[in-house]
């Protein structure tokens, strides 16, 4: 949705199937939902209330617009976009350009009962008549009269403006109860309920899957050519949005039922790992990656869809896992999905000396040191649950010869943790390694990697990674990254530097408080798939840690 109510990116029933309307990756072709209005301007928009609910205004030259935007939630409702239009000064033409499967098939527009019928697959209903030509459709919201607009995924009598009120409230009451299973109060309030609400929009509701983010193919390189879908559940994820949920507070079902997800995916093949990568919404593998003829994002190409990193080993993601479920189980004194999380475990201590393709799924396998630190870090916790002495033996010790292997080989010449063994770089996921428990952040590991992500890796408070595949800071600032740096200093105990370096990354979040994956400081712009999942998590759990810290520290203020 663009700040003057267009809806530029739309994929009917789930974030990974097809988009019928894509002009954010191709505004000729892609399809829209638009405003023809040449003088509108956009005059603000905001969610009502802890909803999904978005109201945007727009200034005409005659006075104010407004439109209300939501998918329909509640019992009785459709499976549908509903679109409440205020009463407009003047005339106000509405275009509908759809573009199914990614612009690849012609829109074929067909009169049903009172509603246009697209493709034979979604149904468009207005209060006002509506035309279509040249696979168009358009209508006229008149001055002075309220209007309201339905995209349906199927059929249905034609609803009246009582009706789509009912909707409406039916989805907001759906909407408090789900925010009620949260509540925060403190410093960067806003901003986490926002975060929140991004974790909650980007949640798959009929499987509890939390997608990494809504698109696919925003650059994290303006013009280049690493553009990903991320429309897909990573498991490097889950320990980040288990943890963010559980310590802001939750009552338990949103992160037990992402758990269940996880863990419905395991893979019985022996050719393949026991968990794969990341999954589509139907807990199965994701499709291969292909290309599709789009624009792009500021003529960014290629346009993808599907994700050929599904077959890599991650050993990051099989550990997030752990400490997800260890969270959920301290919480709840739960063992749900145990069997599991103990092959999950057990394939770590078989495989954890295995090279990987890291944190940033690289193209090259090396035995990156931020892969090798969380799989100690999740076998240790792990064991605390472990059913028998001998099984919990078994994961510590394997804890301890990661422990050895790192001290040996994942050190930089300068005593810093390096990225991978051999390597006389460093990455900024080390910052996490205090976080996670693995070592003090005072160590003299830990000082002299800090003293070298602050000399090369960092610009005005924001951190980039390190990637072999760019040279450094080729890509935008890391937002994730960045928060984990603030985190970091919380445990340091500079809240001054927390404040500064979180200051710098909410400069990056738009008007809804949305995040992207990176951050550009030359332009401003954000960059990379949005909104990021990875950001809104990492953002949460370093508030919580700030707001602990400052209870601690008389006197500290947000």
């Amino acid at each position: 949705m663009a700040a003057d109510g267009s809806i530029l990116w739309y994929c009917p029933g789930r974030f990974d199937r097809p988009s019928l309307f894509a002009a954010l990756l191709d505004c000729e072709k892609g399809g829209a939902w638009e405003f023809d209005l040449a003088s509108a301007t956009p005059a603000g928009r905001a969610y009502v209330e802890d909803s999904a609910v978005l109201e945007t205004r727009l200034g005409l030259a005659t006075g104010h617009f407004s439109v209300t935007d939501w998918m329909s939630m509640g019992p009785g409702g459709p499976r549908a976009i509903c679109r409440l239009f205020s009463a407009p000064p003047e005339p106000v033409r509405v275009v509908v350009r759809p573009a199914p499967n990614y612009a690849r098939d012609a829109a074929d527009l067909r009169a049903s009962g009172s509603g246009v019928c697209i493709n034979g697959s979604w149904w468009l209903y207005s209060s006002e008549d509506m035309e279509f030509d040249d696979g168009v459709v358009h209508f006229e919201l008149p001055p002075g009269k309220e209007s309201w607009a339905v995209l349906a995924d199927a059929p249905m009598e034609q609803p009246g403006r009582t009706q789509v009120q009912r909707w409406l409230d039916s989805t907001l009451a759906e909407w408090r109860e789900v925010a009620s299973r949260i509540t925060y109060h403190g410093p960067f309030e806003r901003q986490v309920a926002q975060s929140l609400r991004a974790l909650r929009l980007l949640t798959y509701a009929e499987s509890g899957g939390i997608v990494a983010a809504a698109t696919t193919s925003l650059p994290e390189v303006p013009g280049g050519s690493r553009n990903y879908d991320y429309r897909y559940v990573w498991m490097r994820d889950a320990g980040m949005i288990a943890s963010a949920l559980v310590r802001a507070g939750s009552t338990g079902p949103d992160e037990r039922l992402f758990l269940g997800f996880i863990c419905s995916s395991k893979q019985e093949m022996d050719d393949k790992p026991l968990l794969p990568a990341f999954l589509s919404l139907d807990s199965e593998p994701a499709p291969d990656e292909s290309c599709i003829e789009l624009s792009g994002f500021a003529d960014s190409r290629p346009v993808r869809i599907g994700n050929g990193a599904t077959d890599q080993l991650q050993l990051d993601g099989f550990a997030n896992v752990l400490l997800a479920a260890k969270l959920i189980y301290g919480r709840h004194d739960t063992r749900e999905h145990w069997e599991t999380v103990r092959q999950i475990a057990d394939f770590l201590v078989d495989n954890w000396h295995q090279p990987d393709y890291g944190m940033w799924e690289e193209h090259e396998c090396r035995q990156y040191t931020a892969s090798k630190v969380i799989v100690s870090c999740g076998l240790r916790y792990l064991a605390d649950f472990a059913e028998d002495r001998q099984q919990a033996d078994r994961w510590l010790g394997a804890m301890r010869k990661i422990e050895q292997y790192v001290a040996e080989h994942c050190l930089t010449a300068g005593g810093a943790y390096a990225v991978f063994a051999g390597s006389d770089a460093v990455d900024v996921s080390a910052v996490l390694f205090p976080t996670w428990g693995y070592c003090e952040a005072d160590a003299p590991e830990m000082l002299a990697t800090i003293d070298a992500l602050e000399r090369d890796y960092c610009r005005g408070h924001l951190y980039w990674r390190h990637l072999e595949e760019l040279e450094r800071f080729g890509e935008g600032a890391f937002l994730a990254g960045t928060i984990w740096v603030a985190q970091y200093w919380i445990i340091r105990k500079d809240l001054a530097r927390t404040r500064q370096i979180l200051g710098a990354a909410l400069e990056y979040s738009n008007d809804l408080g949305f995040f992207a994956e990176e951050a550009d400081p030359d332009s401003g712009t954000m960059l990379g798939n949005f909104p990021q999942t990875f950001v809104h998590a990492s953002f949460i759990g370093a508030v919580i840690d700030y707001r602990t810290a400052m209870h601690g520290c008389p006197g500290e203020q947000t």
